[in-house]
């Protein structure tokens, strides 16, 4: 299936768009547009032959082929875009030409990383400590998560709420937490999911690699009882596609860390999925009265809806930066990183980027996306955005590298590593499509999870066996 796959990804699926009937102009931004699509589908053909799993590479792949690439392709032959491009077409040209730099960069970076110097045995290049996970403190975390999700619950009304819709969720929780600004119920949301998830892929990753701990029946029952958590607060209804996307990756390559095909399947069915399924994954989203319903008369429809508006947006940004806004040095990043301060603190805390773009559009919904492209662009410019996809590409290539040292080479049951990769393989998702302010707050609360359970201490005794 390798060349029917690579030339399904590189040359087929992006004519196949190319020739659909559209008003749209075939112009330098167009051809741009192909060329960019073409060079990401190369590059995730390369990730899913690959003869090891590349987990993170692939998720980066990915979603560029799918809405830096196959999407907005259908979006330039139809001539229609998810949200309005307010400034000159010079605007789009730039975005989708600093998109194909940022993947350019993205590789070389990759190269930077190769080591081609022997490695020991054990899967390690020298002695150093492990980070593994402590045995007594996985047992914290599991009380943390029952308690966090419990609380969740129960703020909400009962298990109930959560087979309804996105939108009563959404109500209760500015309810129970009488947040206008949402901060308050992000939090609560966010502790109560992403403690019962990481919980249960620690559990998981024990119980596949363990025979001791198959047969230990209260870690079984910890494990059956967190699925029944993750089940209730963790499903499609009540949550963001992207989230539960990264719930069932990052539990696929946990329950089968050591299967290529699992590996290969989910990023060919990715593409399909991401493709013809994820637009009209949004059904829960609202009640009855607020579901829109399905309508599609062209095959290209789903890929101009707001699901793929980056490259969109990314041109919106240029516009904004250039009508005086300027680049803002930093200070996007600053309050990504800095999220948890509240406004109360920093007066002048910036707003999600996609959020002031939208804002100075003029759009009623400001719930916009802001691509890592875009958000690097307009915090340090072209060179600085083009270094931040080099050093993006370096350290994706040494987790991948140490990843498969984990699961495969060495695989021992308690690598922390062994459960973050697949967790930031589908985060990565979110990552990439940004805001990365909207993203950071479960990126801070499972950074939190990770510091309660991690240890560098080689004492047997203390560790998952």
């Amino acid at each position: 299936m390798a060349v029917p796959l690579a030339l399904g990804l590189v040359f087929f699926l992006p004519v196949l768009v190319a020739v659909q009937a559209g008003p749209g102009v075939r112009d330098t931004a167009y051809w741009l547009q192909f060329t960019l699509t073409c060079y990401a589908g190369a590059r995730l053909a390369a990730m899913i032959l690959a003869a090891r799993r590349r987990l993170v590479q692939g998720s980066f792949w990915l979603f560029a082929y799918v809405a830096m690439g196959v999407a907005p392709l259908a979006q330039a032959v139809l001539g229609q875009t998810p949200t309005p491009m307010v400034g000159p077409r010079s605007d789009l040209v730039a975005a989708v030409s600093l998109a194909l730099c940022g993947c350019a960069a993205f590789d070389v970076g990759v190269l930077l990383a190769r080591d081609d110097r022997p490695a020991v045995p054990g899967g390690t290049r020298g002695p150093h400590r492990t980070a593994s996970v402590n045995r007594r403190r996985l047992y914290v975390l599991v009380a943390v998560a029952y308690a966090a999700s419990a609380l969740f619950v129960l703020k909400l009304g009962g298990p109930g709420i959560f087979f309804s819709s996105r939108q009563e969720i959404s109500e209760r929780l500015q309810a129970s937490t009488g947040d206008h600004s949402q901060v308050g119920s992000a939090f609560l949301r966010g502790f109560g999911t992403v403690p019962a998830l990481l919980a249960f892929l620690f559990l998981t990753r024990w119980l596949v690699t363990s025979r001791y701990a198959r047969c230990r029946l209260s870690v079984i029952s910890m494990w059956a009882g967190l699925l029944a958590v993750n089940v209730v607060v963790n499903n499609p209804i009540s949550n963001p596609r992207y989230w539960f996307l990264t719930v069932i990756s990052s539990i696929l390559f946990t329950a089968f860390p050591k299967s290529p095909v699992v590996y290969r399947a989910a990023l060919a069915i990715g593409v399909v999925a991401a493709l013809l399924l994820f637009p009209f994954m949004d059904r829960f989203r609202y009640d009855e009265g607020g579901r829109r319903p399905v309508e599609s008369s062209s095959v290209l429809d789903p890929l101009v809806r707001k699901d793929y508006d980056q490259i969109g947006m990314f041109a919106n940004t240029i516009t904004f930066a250039e009508a005086g806004h300027g680049h803002t040095y930093g200070s996007q990043l600053a309050a990504s990183v800095f999220f948890f301060v509240p406004r109360s603190v920093w007066h002048h805390k910036p707003l999600d980027s996609g959020v002031q773009v939208g804002q100075w559009m003029g759009m009623n919904n400001t719930n916009l996306s802001s691509p890592l492209w875009a958000e690097l662009w307009l915090d340090f410019g072209p060179a600085g955005m083009t270094g931040g996809f080099l050093v993006l590409g370096y350290f994706c290539a040494r987790a991948d590298r140490r990843y498969t040292h984990r699961t495969i080479d060495h695989p021992q049951p308690g690598h922390i590593l062994a459960i973050v990769i697949p967790l930031v393989s589908g985060y990565a998702f979110i990552l990439l499509r940004g805001p990365l302010l909207q993203a950071s707050g479960r990126v801070g609360i499972a950074l939190l999870c990770l510091s309660l359970i991690t240890t560098f201490r080689s004492d047997e005794r203390r560790l998952l066996r």
